[in-house]
């Protein structure tokens, strides 16, 4: 067989079609957008939003989001047609393998490993930062030299070196994710269910909360007035920002890897990977709209991780008699931390369970 050769696509049916071989229809329309929810929604909506408000778009970010969600679209409309079309594990691998022949499909595949791979010990790696900070909240200290790898140090207040042995916490989460896997498809998608709606109730409730906090003179200049250079507000700012918060959404591909585990492939498909994305982009607006409302960009500059969300819950209060804003929910900060925890863990379980299927289509040559 030439390595340009390409498999038909009867041949990759028939092969999704052998029940003792191939992987089982579980999965429903709701469970493939709450799959595709997990995969996008983690600590990005945290994080970038601020940086991009603050450098970039303004108040003017919830345009970025509108921008970037439509070219998210346009590439969500070609994987739900391949996935309902080849309604077979492995998303590109598969498809490049249909119509670009083996040598084609055989990069592709390795990409796609190698991104899943390396993007759940990211993921663990950043859980574990977050989990430290959370910990730290009620003065539960875990030894420094166990939340590093050996190849990390941190100096401390004394001045001395601390080397780091091994990355605990994200040895456990990677862990604990693939034991979640091991149990099953229907399984993983019911833990995956739970967690979704734990970070998506935190996002809705910051959203609820802040919403009568926001003050209509932080939108006065709602398009901020080019610096000079491009990307630095105005009509450029919202569009770099787009490139930007187009990070927010990486992950709804991870939805078409699951085709062949959906009880109705051709139409749960493009509702799952359609679905997701249009859920996740309406979170994204409310929740950038909230935190520019409540607190003026141009606080956030200067602040990274999640510092620009705590600056925002910060303002969400009244202000005292010497005018100092007092936060009415400061209990807020340690939620968002669970939900960037939660997401975090949805991510990834979703890129674990990603990796396995593409291994599982690449084995069938």
């Amino acid at each position: 067989m030439s390595i340009f050769s390409r498999k038909p696509l009867p041949d990759l049916l028939a092969e999704a079609s052998e029940s003792e071989k191939g992987l089982k229809r579980t999965l429903s329309a709701s469970a493939l957008v709450l799959l595709g929810i997990g995969a996008i929604i983690g600590a990005g909506l945290f994080s970038i939003t601020g940086m991009a408000a603050a450098n970039n778009a303004g108040p003017a970010i919830t345009i970025s989001f509108i921008i970037a969600a439509l070219g998210c679209a346009f590439a969500g409309l070609c994987y739900a047609e391949f996935a309902s079309m080849i309604p077979v594990a492995g998303s590109a691998y598969t498809y490049s393998f249909a119509t670009m022949g083996k040598y084609v499909a055989w990069i592709i595949g390795w990409d796609l490993v190698l991104e899943y791979a390396v993007g759940a010990a990211t993921v663990g790696i950043s859980w574990s930062r977050y989990l430290v900070k959370f910990l730290g909240y009620y003065h539960i200290q875990l030894p420094t030299v166990l939340t590093m790898s050996p190849f990390d140090s941190q100096t401390l207040a004394d001045g001395s070196v601390v080397q780091g042995i091994i990355n605990l916490p994200a040895v456990f989460i990677i862990m604990l994710m693939s034991a979640i896997l091991m149990r099953g498809t229907k399984e993983s998608a019911f833990v995956n269910a739970l967690i979704v709606m734990l970070k998506v109730s935190v996002v809705i409730i910051f959203i609820a909360l802040g919403w009568q906090f926001i003050r209509p003179e932080n939108y006065s200049n709602y398009v901020p007035n080019n610096t000079g250079q491009f990307g630095e507000f105005g009509i450029s700012g919202i569009v770099r920002a787009a490139a930007i918060v187009f990070f927010a959404y990486i992950g709804f591909d991870a939805v078409s890897t699951a085709a062949q585990e959906a009880k109705n492939p051709r139409k749960d498909m493009p509702i799952g990977i359609l679905v997701s994305l249009a859920i996740c982009t309406a979170l994204y607006i409310l929740f950038a709209h909230v935190m520019t409302g409540v607190a003026n960009y141009e606080i956030f500059r200067g602040q990274d991780g999640i510092a620009p969300v705590a600056v925002a819950i910060d303002q969400m209060g009244t202000p005292d008699a010497s005018g100092t804003i007092v936060p009415a929910y400061p209990w807020l900060n340690k939620a968002i931390i669970i939900a960037i925890l939660a997401g975090y863990a949805s991510v990834i379980l979703v890129m674990l369970m990603v990796q396995s299927r593409v291994f599982f289509s690449m084995s069938r040559v």
